[in-house]
């Protein structure tokens, strides 16, 4: 594993989750543990952004890293749904949507992968805007407090069915791209 400044980002957004998660356990306002938990979600879903970029401005992207930061992303959204769905700002089925999509292409990516089919399924615009309504639904829903006229439960909780139905989307995307490979492996 090599240690640079990416991977330790990536791994400073994994050592994050336990905040986001834990913070609601402890004996704190309601107002403080949104705000720790949202701080905390949004860190981490900038340095995704950050250590992805220096990975390839510093030359240092690895495969390690390749397969690190997607599992952070993954273990972050999952938590914080998961989260969201006990404090009952968050439906149960987008969360088992958004949650069981990310299994499943992960899945897939991985079987894709050992058959040499991997660039098949390489991330799609359609991921990224995935990527991009939930990392703008989570905090919204964390926050859950009203800025100014801004209702946030109102406007993550739109986000979040955008992000379901982007999820269902890029699933299909995925599925229809790796659909030869699987068919011509169960003849």
């Amino acid at each position: 594993m090599p240690l640079n400044i990416p991977n330790l980002l990536t791994w400073a957004r994994i050592l994050l989750i336990p905040l986001v998660v834990g913070v609601y356990y402890l004996p704190l306002s309601s107002t403080e543990q949104n705000f720790i938990a949202t701080a905390a979600f949004l860190i981490a879903a900038v340095t995704d952004w950050i250590d992805g970029w220096l990975a390839r401005k510093l030359n240092q992207t690895s495969a390690f890293g390749a397969f690190l930061d997607p599992v952070a992303d993954k273990l972050m959204v999952a938590a914080a749904l998961v989260v969201l769905v006990r404090l009952d700002r968050a439906d149960v089925m987008l969360a088992f949507i958004i949650i069981g999509r990310e299994i499943a292409i992960s899945a897939l990516r991985e079987w894709m992968a050992n058959i040499g089919a991997a660039k098949s399924v390489a991330v799609s615009f359609i991921g990224k805007l995935k990527t991009i309504a939930q990392m703008t639904a989570i905090p919204m829903l964390l926050w859950h407090t009203p800025i100014g006229p801004l209702d946030m439960h109102l406007l993550g909780t739109a986000a979040l069915w955008i992000a379901a139905l982007l999820t269902l989307w890029s699933m299909a995307y995925y599925l229809r791209k790796a659909w030869p490979e699987i068919s011509a492996r169960n003849r």
